[in-house]
């Protein structure tokens, strides 16, 4: 399976960290929503790819969907 996602602006705490909300496809077009502690390049890429990186990783959107606390702590 391969996912293609995007981040949205929405920060939930979850099992008592914060992750952003990622939301995108599956290959074949099933929707997914992801909760992400943490995102990082390889640390052997050069400076401007990480630079490129950090840019890449500001854009961001509104959610489509904004996940309430009860549903999200276990």
């Amino acid at each position: 399976m391969k996912l293609t996602i995007e981040p949205t602006s929405q920060i939930i705490e979850l099992n008592g960290h914060k992750a952003r909300v990622w939301e995108g496809t599956t290959d074949r077009g099933t929707r997914v929503h992801l909760f992400v502690a943490r995102v990082a390049i390889a640390k052997d890429e050069p400076p401007e790819a990480q630079a490129v990186f950090d840019r890449e990783l500001l854009e961001q959107r509104e959610p489509s969907v904004t996940w309430p606390m009860r549903l999200l702590i276990d």
